[in-house]
């Protein structure tokens, strides 16, 4: 569940604010607006659209099992918050303030916030124990300018309360361990790691701690996520195709980056067998997750544009057809994430930035056709 970032070759996806986003950094503006706004014209699907984050990057606002509470990862400058941090607050009442805390130490770089079922804990993933500043983000020159984000092998996920205490760390393997989520019932944690030498897809049963790898192709498999009845996953992978892909996967694999430009979705049961690719559009096409009903999915991607961008959402059937277009922005949506009675809709965008690099949230209420 990363931040992702526009750039030339993707033509700019936000540094994406595609998954996670550097984790990455947000993306920034990348194109003029006509005039801001938080509702277009041809978005029919979004109503009593509202703005929640005014400034900085945020990212990953996800709902908590009642609906109530917002999880979410914030970057900004202004504020002493040089790289993302975890933050949650309560969804206000129309026309008062969104108010929240920080929930991670404010140690090192996070990403991946999510409610654990009780309502009163949230696992994140954190580099704060191998240090207490942001880590560095790689020297993209050294690679040709590509788009490429670092795996943090100081990450890990923990577990804290909503005073920020971390209660428990629920990974320790050496190397890169995050972009958790938890399965309807809360019993279950479906994260990404690089522990076997690959980055693939391990739940864990959180209570006993036992876990399964479900993913086992080369490539980069990640930003999982359970179906609302428990019965599916879903998530995007990077898959080199040829040899000489491959070989250059291994190679920045090796350095602990991945230059994820090329991301198709996945779904699979839940306990990952059945695996079947479901899109086929080509460039990037990430933060997929199944709608309400568990049977149709919305995602992000920049597939329409050769430049690498705009992000707009989509949805489509379980098998990959039926593409219909959701948001309209000319920048970056992305991160959505239903409400559990299915009624609204959170997610995250460029617009009404008043033209700056801001990613912000917006809640609205979800109309069907």
């Amino acid at each position: 569940m990363k931040k992702w970032l526009l750039i030339p070759l993707l033509a700019g996806i936000t540094g994406i604010a595609l998954m996670a986003f550097d984790p990455m950094p947000l993306p920034p503006a990348v194109a003029p607006q006509a005039a801001d706004t938080i509702l277009y014209p041809e978005e029919k699907h979004f109503k009593n659209v509202r703005q929640l984050t005014f400034g900085g990057d945020n990212a990953e606002a996800y709902f908590s099992y009642d609906g109530k509470w917002l999880v979410f990862q914030r970057t900004s400058v202004k504020d002493g918050i040089p790289c993302d941090q975890i933050f949650a607050g309560k969804i206000p009442a129309p026309g008062a303030p969104f108010e929240y805390k920080m929930i991670s130490t404010g140690k090192g770089r996070t990403t991946c916030g999510f409610f654990t079922k009780d309502g009163k804990h949230i696992i994140y993933a954190s580099t704060h124990l191998g240090g207490d500043s942001c880590p560095p983000p790689p020297d993209r020159s050294k690679y040709g300018n590509k788009y490429i984000w670092p795996l943090y092998s100081s990450y890990d996920i923990f577990m804290a309360d909503l005073d920020g205490k971390i209660v428990k760390q629920l990974t320790g393997s050496k190397g890169y361990d995050a972009e958790a989520t938890l399965s309807p019932d809360g019993k279950k944690m479906i994260y990404t790691s690089v522990k076997d030498g690959d980055i693939e897809l391990y739940i864990m049963d959180l209570q006993t701690g036992k876990e399964k790898r479900i993913t086992h192709t080369p490539g980069y498999d990640g930003g999982a996520w359970f179906s609302a009845d428990g019965k599916k996953i879903i998530w995007r992978a990077s898959r080199p195709q040829t040899p000489e892909a491959l070989r250059s996967y291994k190679e920045l694999l090796a350095e602990n980056l991945v230059a994820p430009t090329q991301m198709e979705v996945f779904i699979a049961d839940a306990d990952g067998s059945n695996a079947q690719q479901i899109t086929r559009l080509g460039q990037a096409n990430w933060a997929p997750a199944f709608m309400p009903d568990s049977k149709h999915i919305i995602f992000a991607s920049n597939h329409e544009y050769k430049r690498g961008f705009p992000f707009n959402l989509y949805t489509m059937n379980g098998d990959g057809s039926n593409l219909q277009k959701v948001s309209r922005d000319k920048g970056f949506d992305a991160f959505p994430m239903f409400s559990p009675n299915g009624k609204k809709i959170v997610f995250c965008s460029n617009r009404n930035n008043g033209g700056t690099r801001d990613t912000n949230i917006f809640l609205a209420d979800w109309v069907e056709e």
